[in-house]
């Protein structure tokens, strides 16, 4: 039981810090997460999608210094607790994703790993039975500094603790003022976002047709891939239906549109174009809408050509556009795949003939090099 006890706080401890990690590298798209489940269609709990941010920065920051608790052995009896609950809630949230279809990928591991559903919900149970297992056995859980003093022990984790917590709130803020470290989305620099459009050929569509005869007086159904059993072409009726859905392309839901005219493929076909990306006006910074003017022309100068992508309508835009003497076409896109694409708004994206070149934030829009 020692032996067991052992691995599941190794193990548990490991992978609550490298999830929380993982989402601190994001801490925006975990909270577009979290909003995601407050939202009517989901938990129905909309009076918490303000709060999504902030939830999103103490939840992953909990996260990773639960797990350094657990590793260190300190503080044993909050440490478990806190984890235990915190499995529990995220088992039954994932469940209930699961089983009534409400959201595609819980973003335990954020977009470096992406997890259907009911393989979160897997996940979670494991996670549980670990948990459970230190859980009942609290006494087998000794300090790391176990040859140290108890006063020692607690003055060396402590300071552990509080490092790490200090650089966790680093990371978050550098991340929140800049782009994430590590970019796993799909829409990364070096992306050729033609081909990224395209469906896997190696995950198609599988299809099954049923086939339906009347045997002695009984219906008998004959499945194939295609064309009806050999021998038997008298049957009384045929069914398909899909038995494997297509993998979703790395990118999809993507265009340019302006008056109803679908633009993509003129302007991915374009040398040099920046888009200037502004996914929602309510939550445009005013801080980048006045750095945008001056961006604009040097881009210009550079030899862009300068066009911007809101999935608001150039109506409701133009207002907040006058005010900041911004003046660029501007193209209609799904708001989920700007903000996917850059973690900022207003941001940046370069590309060159279909491929991203560049990326930037509001904040660094004066080092981006063109």
């Amino acid at each position: 039981m020692k032996g067991l006890v052992a691995f599941c706080r190794w193990f548990v401890g490991i992978l609550f810090i490298f999830s929380g990690l993982i989402k601190l590298n994001d801490p925006l798209g975990f909270s577009y997460k979290l909003d995601e489940y407050f939202s009517a269609a989901v938990l129905g709990l909309e009076f918490l999608q303000p709060f999504a941010l902030p939830m999103a920065i103490f939840v992953v920051i909990f996260e990773v210094v639960l797990g350094i608790m657990l590793l260190l052995g300190f503080q044993k009896k909050f440490t478990i607790w806190s984890i235990l609950l915190m499995i529990v809630f995220f088992t039954f949230l994932t469940f209930y994703s699961a089983y009534f279809d409400k959201v595609t990928d819980c973003g335990c591991f954020g977009d470096a790993i992406p997890l259907t559903p009911w393989q979160s919900f897997y996940k979670d149970v494991v996670l549980l039975v670990m948990i459970l297992v230190l859980f009942f056995n609290m006494d087998k859980i000794s300090s790391a500094f176990a040859a140290c003093p108890p006063a020692g022990r607690k003055a060396k984790s402590s300071i552990i603790i509080l490092v790490a917590t200090i650089i966790c709130f680093i990371i978050a803020y550098y991340v929140l003022m800049h782009l994430p470290i590590l970019d796993f989305r799909a829409y990364k620099i070096g992306t050729d976002i033609e081909d990224a459009m395209k469906e896997d050929p190696s995950h198609p569509a599988i299809y099954g047709y049923d086939w339906y005869y009347t045997v002695d007086g009984k219906e008998e159904i004959i499945t194939t891939e295609g064309l009806p059993p050999e021998g038997r072409p008298a049957y009384d009726k045929v069914e398909t239906r899909i038995i494997q859905e297509a993998a979703l392309p790395k990118i999809h839901d993507f265009s340019i549109e302006k008056d109803g005219e679908d633009y993509t493929q003129e302007i991915l076909d374009k040398e040099k174009v920046v888009f200037v990306m502004i996914y929602d006006m309510t939550k445009a910074e005013e801080g980048g809408m006045q750095k945008l003017a001056a961006f604009i022309e040097r881009a210009q100068k550079a030899g862009y050509e300068v066009i911007g992508l809101s999935a608001n309508p150039i109506d409701q835009l133009q207002p907040l556009l006058d005010a900041n003497n911004v003046e660029l076409p501007f193209y209609t896109t799904d708001g989920t795949q700007i903000k996917t694409a850059v973690r900022s708004t207003p941001s940046i994206m370069t590309i060159k003939k279909g491929v991203i070149t560049a990326k930037s934030h509001w904040n660094d829009f004066e080092q981006l090099s063109l």
